[in-house]
């Protein structure tokens, strides 16, 4: 288990934390698994009526931990790695999903937003998604979602270019539903939390059900199709060279 990653109950609200703020939040194999099977339990509870999850501190997350990505052993089949079973178990999920993003939002901090309900983003807050920049292809049905979402162009700026950009430009490409005025997240959330939980119970979950199931079965495939990918990119001489590259530019600048 991950001490990286809190759990809080709060009656029918199921709140997860990403707390590795010294880190920047930057996810490791032990917190894909934590975070797999608290929205795995989460799902499979009927007491659950929703489920939030945020990053503590400054950022929502860094995205990978590199070295401690690189160093997992890797099966051939996602789901049987944590990150593919956290994925899948987003993609399956069928409890409403709100996430909570600040600071940066890098890689899968991006992209597993996109397998969220509702998405509140403070307005200074940056999203990113440096695949290509490392060697790397996308994940989570990114490359499957994001040209449904936000069109064809779009999506081959954030993906193929990688190009940083903003909540409102993320809110104008379907990615974040709600644009928050700076410091007013936990106002924001516990106004969505409230409306929600007053909604006839029954409904909001056929109505998130509905929602999903058109594109369930297409996701679930990308999502093999990509990991399968991702796995024979990180065997390749392009990814050796652009980490070596990115640790060697963070150690440029620390100087």
């Amino acid at each position: 288990m991950s001490d990286h990653v809190e759990i809080r109950r709060e009656g029918p609200v199921l709140s997860i934390i990403l707390s590795r703020p010294e880190r920047r939040n930057a996810l490791t194999v032990a917190m894909y698994a934590e975070l797999a099977d608290a929205v795995r339990s989460a799902a499979a509870d009927p007491d659950v009526r929703l489920i939030t999850i945020r990053g503590e501190g400054a950022d929502f997350t860094a995205g990978n931990d590199l070295m401690d990505f690189l160093s997992e052993a890797r099966p051939d089949a996602i789901e049987e790695l944590p990150v593919g079973r956290f994925l899948l178990a987003l993609a399956d999920n069928e409890v409403p999903l709100i996430a909570v993003v600040q600071g940066n939002a890098i890689g899968i901090g991006t992209t597993m937003l996109l397998h969220c309900d509702l998405v509140l983003a403070d307005a200074e807050a940056r999203f990113k998604m440096p695949f290509v920049e490392l060697g790397l292809v996308p994940e989570a049905a990114s490359s499957l979602i994001l040209p449904r979402l936000s069109g064809r162009r779009a999506a081959a700026r954030m993906l193929l270019l990688g190009e940083s950009f903003s909540a409102e430009e993320a809110a104008q490409w379907g990615i974040v539903s709600h644009v928050v005025p700076a410091g007013r997240l936990e106002d924001a959330l516990a106004g969505v939390i409230k409306t929600l939980l007053s909604r006839p119970p029954e409904a909001l979950h056929l109505t998130q059900r509905l929602l999903r199931s058109a594109d369930r079965d297409a996701i679930g495939e990308r999502i093999g199709v990509e990991g399968a990918h991702f796995n024979e990119r990180l065997q390749s001489d392009e990814i050796k060279q652009a980490i070596a590259a990115f640790f060697a530019a963070r150690s440029g600048a620390a100087a």
